[in-house]
């Protein structure tokens, strides 16, 4: 599976789903219980890869902002939310996550933002189709740390400062 495939199968399970997100991981492991197990592992690396990019200050900021608040286990779900959201809106994230106040359309943190079932979905097809938990994917793990300098997520006005367009948006006041 190459990245195209890889971004297609987000873009294609997340449209049918209308952007829920635990509609969105049940369609996901569906498309892959329809690949071969090979399949399935090369999807997760796409995944794991993805996920271990994101884990950065600037975006763990952002994803204070959106869900005011963001605890370690909320980041990692909100990566995975991200993720699912599809390459435009990832890597325009990574490249300035300021920039989601334009790359989302709207932004509901009761139901957006979790994304925790995609990150299991390609182990759950991989499981459903070999009957065994999938092998470690061989990839570099994430790094001990965040990527970046450190934001104090406490401090409202440092947020304000950092995410200007997101807070303005988004922010709970």
């Amino acid at each position: 599976m190459d990245e195209t495939e890889f971004w297609e199968l987000i873009d294609t399970t997340r449209e049918a789903a209308e952007g829920d997100p635990e509609d969105h991981a049940e369609l996901l492991v569906e498309r892959l219980l329809q690949l071969d197990p090979e399949s399935v592992l090369d999807f997760a690396r796409h995944f794991e890869a993805r996920y271990n990019r994101a884990y950065r200050w600037d975006l763990w900021g952002a994803a204070s902002v959106l869900l005011d608040g963001a605890s370690d286990d909320a980041f990692d779900y909100f990566r995975c939310w991200l993720i699912g959201q599809g390459r435009e809106v990832f890597e325009g994230a990574l490249h300035d996550p300021d920039s989601l106040a334009e790359l989302l359309d709207e932004f509901d943190d009761e139901i957006d933002g979790d994304g925790e079932e995609l990150g299991y979905a390609a182990d759950e097809a991989y499981e459903q189709l070999t009957g065994v938990v999938a092998p470690d994917l061989g990839i570099p793990a994430a790094p001990a740390e965040p990527e970046g300098t450190p934001i104090d997520f406490e401090d409202d006005a440092a947020l304000a400062r950092y995410f200007p367009r997101l807070w303005e948006r988004f922010a709970e006041e």
